[in-house]
This record gives structure tokens, C-alpha cells and sequence, in this order.
């Protein structure tokens, strides 16, 4: 397990808080304010059964338009971050409003809450920013800031883009139904990306953002939008209707657009990487040929004749040893043959002779005509000749002399 020095995990620790809590909003009350003299203010948040110590620093603190008091309640806008040298995280504020004062505050609040029951900030609804557009249309003032800030990060980044500006006003009474208006306009003309937003400004300044109306124009388009109102700091409805939030619009350009001299590199590197792949490819593919040659060549019809042949003439060999040793064989047994034919013969002849005389004889042993005495018969039963004694008490037999059958019947039995 690798070993962490106290600093390096403190940092970590810090980089994660600051990286996962960029943007929170707190409510509590408000314990234990210092003002410091260098201008920045510390205290603590605190609610029934937590406290969580925060900071505002000068610059912030500068902004206040109220005093803080101890015991109120107030919402708190800003990031969680660490302190290194005691290992402690806190919150830098941003912003401080009373809790439940603001006409706007509240309005932004319940506008946000109605939408969110809606569907409206659902993640899962967010369509994907195309890598490479063609066409964006940027939905700003023509006179503003912000303009000439994307077109000047458009012009260093990407050439390769047709860029339409909708002129509209971005504060002011009109400003969000014209908003709404354009959005719905370039939803229809096939762009890759619309971008909506301005400059910095207070939140008066930003308000035609948080108008529903442009909400959902937001929502309902069908193409991408990205919402680049303000600075980082500024959270308006629209960034979370938005299927993207860009934190400035400069960084909304480049979020929208592929890096020229990223693209660059990247071809490059995929060219390396083509040229490596199909280095290796032909590598494999001519070793793999070679291995195929050699084969063939141990396997080609050439060499599997030249085999055969061999084999051929082994069998031929074989075939006339073969041939040679049965000729030499057969030639000595020829005259022991011839040797011994003639003895053999009148031997076999004279057993068969002898076998014939005694089949014979037993034939003319077995003839019902040649057995034929007065007084006697064969008894035969199921075609079958048997003893006498084999019969039993009202089974039916047969008797046969050389001239007469008679079918009988055993009546009585009687063993001497």
C-alpha cells in the first residue's frame, strides 16, 4: 500500500471537496462571527443538529448589503473547501441573503421547485453536444461582451464552423419572451448547438433567465442548448434546463468545440498508431505466409509423389521378397510333397474306404427291413424311436415292422 505524508492526503481530501462541491447552497443560522480585520469574516452555520464553519472572504464580504447578526438565519451561497494547515474543510461563501427575504430569491426558488416536480432538470432527458458541429447559432446580444469573447474562442479553436447570431435582448422586461422567441426560431433551422447567454451581472441583470418562458422554450427544443449565462459563480434556471451549463461563455466555445491543435495531435497519434498496427499486421501476415510456404513445400503434390514413389518402391521390394521367399518355400515343400503324396494318399483313401464300411454296416443294423423278426417291432413316439421303457401309462405310441404301422395306446405298465 503506497504511504501518504499528511500534506499530500490533505490535499487530496481538498482537491476532491473542491472538485465534488463547486456550487452549494446552504441555509442555517448563523454562530460565533469574527470580522477580522484584514476584512474577511469567519463563522459558523449551524442548524438543530449540525454546525459547519465557513468564510467569506474580503472581496465577498465587500458586497454584503446587510450586517450579519448572531442567530439569524440565513442561505448561504458558495463551495466546500479545505484548509490544509489544520486539516479542516469549511465553506467559502460566495453570497449571503436573509433566509425567506428577496422577492426574487423566492421566485427563483419555487420557479426552480415547480420545474424540477415537472421533469424539467432531469438528467436522463439531457441530449449529448455533437463532437464535431457544423452550424451553431448563439443566442446573445449583438452588442454585448460575451459575443465577441465566443467568437474570439471560436476563430483560436475551431475555423471549420458556420456561426448564426439572434440578436435579443438579455435583460429588461421583454428580454426573456424574446429569448424564448429566438430559441423556438433556431430549434427549426437544423443547427448542432444553440448557445444562450451573456456577460456577468446581478441578479436583476440575469433574471430574464429565471423566467419560465424561456424554460420552456429550453425544454422543448430539439436541439442541443447550452446555457452560458454569467460567471461561475451565477446559477440562473436556465443552466438547469439546459441539457449543458457552461460556467462563462467563453467556456461555453469551448465545451461546443473540438481543440484544432488537439485534433492536430490526435491525428498525428492515430497516424503513429495506424502506421505501428499495420506495421505489425503485415509483420504477422508475411510471417504467417512464410509458415504457409513451408508447409506447402512439405506438403505440396511434388513432394507427397516423391513420397509415394518411395513408398511404391519399398512395397515392390517387399512384394518380391516376399515372393521369393514363398517361391523358395513352396519349392521344398513341393518335394516333400511329392515324397509324401502317394503314401498319404492310399492312407487317406483307405480311411475313408474303412469309414464307408462301417457306415455302412450300421446302416444295414438300422434298416427296419433287415430288423424284421416275428414277434417284434420299432416303437417310435412323435416320429421319434424310443425304448419301451421310456413310455408311460395313456401315452400314445407308434410300432412299424418292414410292412405294417399300428398306432397304440399304454394301458398298463409293470417293470420287472
Amino acid at each position: 500500500m503506497y504511504t501518504l505524508s499528511v500534506s499530500a492526503l490533505n490535499e487530496q481530501i481538498k482537491t476532491l471537496l473542491e472538485t465534488s462541491f463547486t456550487r452549494v447552497l446552504v441555509e442555517g443560522e448563523l454562530s460565533r462571527i469574527t470580522f477580522h480585520n484584514s476584512g474577511h469574516i469567519y463563522f459558523t452555520l449551524k442548524d438543530s443538529s449540525s454546525t459547519l464553519k465557513a468564510v467569506m472572504f474580503r472581496g465577498n464580504a465587500s458586497k454584503l448589503k446587510f450586517q450579519l447578526q448572531e442567530g439569524m438565519k440565513v442561505l448561504v451561497d458558495g463551495a466546500i473547501t479545505l484548509y490544509k494547515p489544520r486539516g479542516e474543510y469549511q465553506m467559502n461563501c460566495f453570497s449571503i441573503e436573509p433566509s425567506g427575504q428577496g422577492a426574487l430569491a423566492l421566485a427563483y426558488e419555487q420557479l426552480k421547485e415547480k420545474l424540477s416536480a415537472k421533469g424539467y432538470f432531469d438528467t436522463k432527458l439531457k441530449k449529448e453536444l455533437p463532437r464535431f458541429p457544423s452550424r451553431i447559432a448563439l443566442i446573445t446580444s449583438a452588442t454585448g461582451a460575451a459575443l465577441q469573447d465566443m467568437l474570439r474562442v471560436a476563430n483560436t479553436r475551431y475555423r471549420a464552423l458556420e456561426i448564426d447570431i439572434y440578436d435579443v435582448l438579455v435583460q429588461g422586461d421583454s428580454a426573456s419572451s424574446a429569448i424564448a422567441h429566438a430559441i423556438s426560431i433556431a430549434d427549426k433551422k437544423d443547427y448542432d448547438i444553440l448557445i444562450v447567454g451573456r456577460g456577468g451581472g446581478s441578479m436583476e441583470d440575469l433574471w430574464a433567465f429565471n423566467e419560465e418562458i424561456v424554460a420552456d422554450a429550453i425544454f422543448k427544443a430539439n436541439t442541443p442548448i447550452v446555457s452560458a449565462v454569467g460567471h461561475e459563480i451565477d446559477w440562473v434556471i436556465s443552466d438547469f434546463v439546459a441539457d449543458v451549463r457552461a460556467a462563462t461563455p467563453s467556456i461555453a466555445m469551448q465545451i461546443c468545440l473540438p481543440d484544432t491543435n488537439e485534433l492536430y495531435q490526435y491525428l498525428d497519434s492515430m497516424s503513429n498508431q495506424l502506421e505501428s498496427i499495420m506495421s505489425q499486421k503485415v509483420f504477422n501476415k508475411t510471417k504467417e505466409l512464410r509458415h504457409m510456404l513451408e508447409l506447402y513445400s512439405q506438403n505440396s503434390v511434388e513432394k507427397q509423389l516423391s513420397q509415394k514413389a518411395i513408398e511404391i518402391k519399398q512395397i515392390k521390394d517387399l512384394f518380391f521378397q516376399n515372393i521369393t521367399f514363398k517361391m523358395q518355400s513352396f519349392s521344398r515343400d513341393k518335394e516333400n510333397i511329392t515324397s509324401r503324396f502317394p503314401h498319404a494318399l492310399d492312407s487317406i483313401v483307405n480311411n475313408k474306404y474303412n469309414q464307408l464300411a462301417n457306415l455302412y454296416k450300421m446302416l444295414e443294423s438300422n434298416n427296419p427291413k433287415l430288423k424284421a423278426k416275428t414277434g417284434f417291432a420299432q416303437i417310435s413316439k412323435n416320429k421319434k424311436v424310443i425304448d419301451i421303457s421310456e413310455l408311460e401309462v395313456n401315452e400314445n405310441f407308434e410300432l412299424q415292422s418292414d410292412s405294417v404301422f399300428v398306432s397304440a395306446k399304454v394301458l398298463n405298465k409293470e417293470t420287472r
